[in-house]
This record gives structure tokens, sequence and C-alpha cells, in this order.
């Protein structure tokens, strides 16, 4: 089934997606955050966390799209990245998803669908993602008769979608290579410290005697 863009409409919408009345506090908030993941290089936004991003796990995100959506680094370094580029709302519809389908409660599905479904796809979705017609008339239907897989096919367009554009684009920005670079640096300084104290100790040499 073929995905159907609107004529000159961005992959990830940025920020010529929003309404007139938001587009300037939207200029002012990318311009801040997109500073800001320059400045602090994304190393800033995953050292607090627990356990400590090391660079084995920062060069597992390349593997794959998957293996970077299973890191919670990853995550929040993608996240941290997509609401710089005015994209959020794909990582925040496929997360919504993810929690919907985890809904063991049967009788919640349908208010929680309902506001799925008004955040992200109704036609005055506060945060709209870019899906095809046929794939939103399905996903609206479903909802007659919520179950844990109605929003299935929207949630894998948007997976695609990422996978395939902001992914790519997350890889090659200054921000991931430029933590690649301090992650390699510290990792270096810190098996350079483990050989120093690795090395036994210099025997003293004994004073000669003067003959």
């Amino acid at each position: 089934m073929d995905m159907y863009f609107p004529s000159g409409f961005p992959m990830c919408r940025g920020i010529t997606g929003l309404s007139n009345n938001c587009l300037e506090r939207a200029k002012r908030l990318k311009a801040y955050v997109g500073g800001f993941l320059q400045r602090q290089d994304l190393s800033s936004i995953c050292k607090y966390r627990k356990p400590r991003l090391t660079l084995e796990e920062c060069l597992m995100w390349k593997k794959s799209f998957e293996k970077l959506l299973s890191s919670k680094h990853g995550l929040y370094a993608f996240k941290a990245f997509l609401v710089s580029e005015f994209s959020e709302e794909n990582i925040a519809f496929y997360l919504a998803c993810e929690d919907y389908k985890s809904t063991k409660s049967a009788a919640k599905m349908p208010s929680k669908a309902k506001r799925i479904y008004e955040e992200f796809i109704g036609s005055e979705a506060t945060r709209e993602v870019n899906i095809d017609y046929e794939t939103r008339d399905i996903t609206q239907a479903n909802l007659k008769s919520p179950t844990a897989s109605c929003f299935d096919m929207a949630q894998y367009r948007i997976y695609i979608l990422m996978e395939k554009d902001c992914y790519p684009r997350f890889l090659r920005s200054t921000a991931y290579r430029n933590l690649v670079n301090q992650l390699t640096v510290k990792s270096a300084k810190a098996r350079s410290k483990k050989a120093v104290a690795a090395r036994p100790p210099c025997e003293e040499e004994e004073p000669k005697l003067k003959t």
C-alpha cells in the first residue's frame, strides 16, 4: 500500500507546518532548542541518566533504528533531536500507541483511543502526524470498536517515516557526531588510566658504591 503525501509536504513536518499564530513562538523555540543541542552536543542530556551512556551504546544506535529506540539514552536523544526539528509529534504518537497497546483494562481503551486520535490524527489534531488518507480512514473506523491493534497501521506508517527520513538525519547531525567524538575521547582516557594503574611499580635501583 503506497503512502500519499500532499505536494510540497515534508516527510517530517517542520516549522512551516505550524499555524500562523504559533509561528513566531515556534521560531523562537526552535532557535533556542537548536542552539542548545549545538552547544551541548547531547552530552548533558545523557550524562545524568543512569546508567551513564557509554561509547559502545552510542555506536550501537547506528546499527538500526530499532536499537536506537530500544536504548533509553537513544530514545531520549532522538526525541531531543526531533524537538529541534519540530517533528516531535512523530515519536510522541509512536510512544502513545505503545502505551495504548499495553492497556490492561478494556474499559479504558475507548477513552484512550479517542484522546490519541484527537491529538494526532483528527482534522483538528494539535499534533497531527503525516499519514495517508486511507490509513486515516481505517484508523477512524477502528475507533468504533477499539482494540489493542486499532492504531497498528498508523503507527507502522509513522515508524517507517522516522526510520527512512528522521533517523538517518539524526545520525548525520552535528549533535550526534559530537557526542560520539566526546565519548571516544572519554573512553580513550579511561583506558589510558587503567593501563597506567595496571603497570607494576618500577623497582628503585640500589645506589652504586664508590670504589
